[in-house]
């Protein structure tokens, strides 16, 4: 679906843009990636509206097949990218599942805020990204995802999450597409 509308309070979530993960072998050059949610993340604060800066650090618990890095992670994992800017004002969250509300008070900070609607971006397309989407949508808000600004180890996953997930939960569009919504949006208000 394409970009039609931004609600007069919505916020970016940036998922996971730490210096841990973006190092790691991705699809997409990460420069790129990072560069789009920086852009995101200025003109959000310039139109006003919040930013939510979240990291990961840990797992949920339960057994999977896929073994889990053992031990404690590196010094720095969890800090977020310098790129991202962080101010005072924005919403820190810190998680210990794929998705940014199953267990943290993101959704109450953003209802507080008033927040309709989400534009959501960062690592991983088709894990954290995407069940931070999922939970968003799942928790009423409008869902949109700025797909220049995400990225996957797996470019299959990238790939399968924005043409048969994505479009069931919200709008797809570009970091630009957002950016000029943004402006618009303003101007009538």
């Amino acid at each position: 679906m394409a970009l039609t509308t931004l609600d007069p309070v919505t916020a970016l979530i940036v998922v996971d843009l730490q210096r841990g993960i973006v190092g790691s072998p991705l699809a997409h050059a990460m420069s790129d990636v990072v560069g789009r949610a920086s852009a995101l993340a200025a003109a959000f604060r310039r139109h006003r509206l919040p930013v939510a800066l979240v990291n990961v650090d840990g797992a949920a618990p339960g057994r999977t097949e896929r073994p889990r890095p053992a031990g404690p992670l590196p010094d720095g994992w969890t800090t977020l990218i310098p790129e991202l800017d962080q101010q005072p004002g924005d919403i820190a969250v810190t998680k210990r599942t794929w998705g940014a509300f199953a267990s943290t008070d993101l959704e109450s900070q953003l209802r507080s805020r008033g927040v309709t609607q989400v534009v959501i971006v960062g690592i991983a397309t088709g894990t954290g990204v995407e069940s931070t989407a999922r939970q968003a949508y799942e928790a009423g808000f409008n869902v949109t995802l700025a797909t220049d600004a995400m990225t996957d180890p797996r470019s299959e996953a990238h790939d399968y999450s924005i043409a048969n997930v994505f479009p069931r939960l919200g709008e797809s569009g570009s970091t630009q597409a957002i950016i000029e919504l943004l402006a618009t949006r303003s101007a009538q208000i």
